[in-house]
């Protein structure tokens, strides 16, 4: 199995690039969040996950280890594939994916490419209890406790603002905002 590649972005195409590695151009599936962050040129480390099928071997790759870590969870539901979990990984963040199946967030969920009511619900019964918020909802979740907001109060208010924040402290700011207007 090949844990990550550490080499230069030679292509970019719409859903996977190629990378070299010392001269030799690996093509990666990648999601949208990760596409977006590519340079053609650029040195780049993407963490990678190798599907093997009958007919055929497909390297996906990921450009942090939270989208990586995701990506693993998401292939052990039954009825997602690596191909519909990298898509739905491309559609919101992480941290907007865990919160939506850690809430059961079912509009969130069937509006990620390829996952119907089904598979939404399959997703919240499977991985609620390992979906808790990570990095920047986590930080923020914990901020505005501390502050005297339940988790039930301040999560909604998270997920809804955090696909438009950039750091911590702008989500917190924002979700004070909104949690303050309701007051």
């Amino acid at each position: 199995m090949i844990g990550y590649l550490k080499g230069t972005i030679t292509h970019i195409f719409e859903n996977a690039c190629f990378i070299d590695v010392n001269g030799v151009g690996y093509r990666a599936i990648v999601s949208g969040s990760t596409l977006g962050n590519l340079t053609i040129g650029k040195e780049t480390m993407l963490y990678t996950y190798m599907s093997v099928s009958e007919n055929d071997i497909t390297l996906y790759g990921f450009l942090t280890q939270d989208e990586y870590e995701l990506f693993l969870l998401l292939i052990t539901v039954n009825g997602i594939g690596p191909k519909l979990a990298v898509n739905a990984l491309g559609a919101v963040t992480p941290d907007q994916m865990r919160l939506a199946i850690s809430q059961s967030n079912m509009s969130v969920l069937t509006k990620l490419p390829g996952i119907g009511k089904k598979t939404a619900n399959r997703l919240v019964l499977e991985l609620k209890d390992t979906t808790a918020p990570q990095g920047m909802a986590a930080e923020a979740l914990a901020a505005l406790q501390s502050l005297g907001y339940s988790e039930q109060e301040a999560l909604p208010v998270i997920q809804k603002q955090a696909a438009a924040c950039d750091s911590v402290e702008s989500l917190i700011k924002a979700a004070l905002r909104s949690l303050g207007s309701g007051r």
